[in-house]
């Protein structure tokens, strides 16, 4: 889970009609996973009547934490740093907003899933990834909430830090992004993480102090921890910023240096290289010049996304934010993982609340998993491809349900 750097599509008026889906990007070879291509701008495009997928799985058992992510999302679209991120193409934030309370009503009230698919495609308009090649293809990868021993001193075998947002970090007022270090009036860059690993430099801003610098690893790839304390209570910590560098991963070096298998890549095996290979961790670890500050979160708030709501476990999933509008309501047709391995076909609604620093161009979306290790099994072995699109209400139901929405501070 990480911070959001957002850039904004100029303003476009909504159309009275579907608008006919973009021209297709030039073919490109598919580079997964830690690509920066941009294929194609913007990231989705419209779907004609009657070339959306079909809705028609959606049971009983979806609908409690469905409508947690809905709930999430409207709770964010009331925060005024919300409008920051729209309009996005054609797409609004009362539209944007509008969408997830009509399909928060919609999903409350209608308990049949049949009668729910007919609504769902009569009242919304779908719109469509380009995808890493301009057909659609998306890679749908995965993450959770590690669960580690940690302690907020230093204190026996906990050595390994996390540090809080250090006062020096300069951001971007609007959209949070890191612009660098401010010295004397100047910013500068920041320094990278081997700079701050082999130096004092963050010396008095320990959040926590953790066993293994695997483990520290983990934390800021995921974004988040719940920390188990010495006392019996338990910590938790979410992403807080980050030093501005470009995010290089680690997983995708190994692969290059033909220390992991391009076929056998996951969390698995990253952990079983580095505990057999334990003096290569830090060396590598070092090449990846971003380095994750964190804060401190009540349990209420936790696990929380870019947007800082809470995510919910496949029903939240991260995307690029330069590329998608974020707190909508997306369908999500990928094969996902399964406990004991294996992967079985899935086609659900998510909501997108979150972002990575390794999730970009419109070919990426991560799915978050859950809380602990069983999660970290399925979030680690996840690496499927399948489409994402995304759902907004036709014209002439944002017109109505324009008018049932309690109208924002």
């Amino acid at each position: 889970m990480a911070g959001p750097e957002d850039e904004g599509e100029p303003a476009v008026e909504a159309a009275d009609t579907v608008p006919e889906a973009a021209p297709e990007p030039a073919e490109v070879e598919p580079t997964w996973p830690g690509s920066r291509r941009v294929v194609g701008r913007p990231g989705f495009r419209a779907v004609g009547r009657g070339g959306e997928p079909r809705v028609e799985r959606l049971g009983a058992a979806d609908r409690a934490g469905l409508l947690a992510a809905l709930e999430g999302s409207l709770r964010w679209f009331e925060k005024p740093s919300s409008r920051e991120y729209y309009p996005a193409g054609v797409i609004t934030h009362e539209r944007a907003r509008a969408s997830v309370f009509a399909f928060r009503e919609l999903v409350e009230r209608i308990e049949d899933p049949v009668v729910l698919a007919e609504q769902i495609h009569q009242q919304f308009d779908f719109y469509e990834s380009v995808g890493v090649d301009g057909k659609g293809t998306v890679l749908f990868t995965g993450y959770y909430a590690p669960t580690f021993q940690a302690s907020r001193t230093q204190a026996g075998p906990y050595r390994h830090p996390l540090y809080r947002l250090p006062p020096d970090l300069a951001v971007d007022p609007s959209t949070g992004a890191t612009l660098g270090r401010l010295v004397n009036d100047r910013v500068v860059p920041y320094p990278t993480r081997a700079t701050i690993e082999s130096t004092d430099l963050l010396a008095g801003l320990e959040l926590a102090w953790l066993a293994d610098p695997f483990e520290v690893y983990l934390v800021h790839v995921q974004g988040s921890a719940a920390l188990s304390l010495p006392d019996g209570s338990t910590m938790h910590v979410g992403y807080a910023g980050n030093n501005g560098h470009a995010y290089e991963s680690v997983a995708r070096q190994l692969v290059e240096d033909g220390k992991i298998r391009e076929d056998q890549l996951s969390l698995d095996e990253v952990r079983a290289y580095f505990e057999a290979n334990p003096g290569d961790l830090e060396p590598y670890l070092r090449r990846n010049p971003r380095y994750v500050f964190f804060r401190e979160l009540e349990p209420e708030n936790w696990p929380a996304g870019s947007l800082g709501i809470p995510v919910t476990p496949l029903r939240s999933i991260a995307t690029d934010k330069t590329e998608f509008p974020p707190g909508g309501v997306t369908l999500v047709i990928t094969d996902l993982q399964k406990r004991g391995g294996g992967t079985r076909e899935f086609e659900g609604f998510m909501l997108d609340q979150d972002s990575g620093d390794a999730i970009r161009t419109p070919g990426r979306a991560d799915i978050y998993f859950g809380i602990g290790p069983a999660a970290e099994k399925l979030a680690g072995g996840q690496h499927s491809e399948g489409k994402l699109y995304y759902l907004f209400l036709n014209d002439e139901r944002f017109r109505a349900w324009r008018a049932q929405m309690p109208p924002l501070d």
